[in-house]
């Protein structure tokens, strides 16, 4: 990739993440991506490449999803990577191109990741490393297609997860809506292209798609509070419960068949501001805390909207943001159902 380019397109995503600081510029970059005519470069993350003739076995004895069905090169995937006992270090979207595994991460995670999955490369042939090469770009709606070259209708085809080659990299649809380009090459062409129809976002503020699809991202501030299911991954497909063994997987596998999750991910609206790894309360439960906000972004004057791991009955009494309990949080509808039979 043009290193310029990457450079050039870091001084950007600052500026975005800077003007977004201000509400009414903030507020203008979501209603930008709510049109879907909003472009991200996703600073937040980072692409992690598993590569070598021994990699899909390597991941399948890693990651809670079913990697092999990465295979079709044409489909991306949710993943979870656990501790021993089940706690989730780190979650992925997943695809694989030219027999290469790609992993986006939460950026301050990425680090983390690569040493350890390099703990137990042992003797297969295998190479975990940062993708320097690949730089991840939020794309609203379907100005992609004309900047990339590409179908419209075949873009408008495509189903969450579909990925498509393009000659900059990957395209892949995301649920909801919107694109993440995998950029790997005409960087500079490919940017200017899509900032003709696009208003320049931040990282942030694209996360709110991510809110809204009930989509988690573990970070450094979340890591090794959830198993899987609490962060709804086998909702999204982020496990399998027919693959081989991987760290936590007796975890794992015991929550799914010993009766329903006391805990699950919840979409949520709350006034005032509560960063990612809040812990939550419930008047019900006094003392003790109930959850942990995962995700949020503000909507407007004082209006978040969030993800939160919580338990279910806490309901009933309501649920803080503060162990005062000041800080309500009203629940909204997530575009999936939480019912234990139910999978996305």
């Amino acid at each position: 990739m043009n290193l310029d380019w990457k450079l050039a397109l870091s001084e950007r995503a600052e500026l975005a993440n800077n003007a977004a600081g201000e509400l009414n510029a903030r507020i203008s970059q979501l209603e930008a991506l709510k049109a879907g005519a909003a472009l991200a470069i996703l600073d937040d993350r980072k692409v992690i490449q598993v590569a070598g003739e021994d990699a899909e076995a390597f991941l399948q004895g890693q990651l809670s999803s079913d990697v092999r069905e990465l295979a079709d090169e044409s489909r991306a995937q949710y993943s979870s990577y656990s501790s021993a006992k089940g706690r989730m270090l780190a979650s992925f979207l997943a695809w694989r191109s030219q027999g290469v595994f790609y992993l986006a991460v939460s950026a301050d995670l990425a680090d983390f990741v690569v040493k350890r999955l390099s703990m137990f490369v042992l003797r297969s042939k295998v190479k975990v490393s940062i993708a320097d090469d690949l730089v991840l770009v939020g794309v609203g709606g379907m100005v992609a297609a004309e900047a990339l070259g590409l179908d419209p209708a075949l873009v408008a085809a495509v189903t969450p997860r579909g990925v498509l080659p393009t000659p900059s990299g990957r395209l892949i649809a995301l649920p909801g809506a919107g694109f993440m380009l995998a950029a790997e090459a005409e960087g500079a062409t490919i940017g200017e292209k899509l900032l003709q129809s696009s208003a320049l976002i931040s990282s942030e503020v694209w996360g709110w798609r991510d809110i809204d699809a009930g989509i988690p991202w573990l970070t450094l501030s979340t890591q090794e509070q959830f198993v899987p299911q609490m962060a709804n991954m086998e909702l999204i497909g982020g496990v399998s419960f027919k693959k081989g063994c991987y760290p936590g997987q007796e975890i794992v596998a015991r929550s799914q068949y010993l009766g329903k999750m006391k805990r699950r991910l919840f979409k949520v609206s709350f006034q005032q501001f509560a960063p990612v790894g809040t812990k939550l309360f419930s008047p019900g439960v006094e003392g003790q805390s109930i959850g942990m906000i995962a995700a949020v972004c503000q909507v407007a004057a004082e209006c978040y909207q969030g993800l939160v791991v919580v338990q279910f009955q806490a309901w009933e009494d309501g649920i803080y943001a503060d162990e005062a309990c000041t800080i309500k949080l009203q629940q909204l509808e997530l575009p999936y159902s939480l019912n234990e039979d139910a999978a996305n």
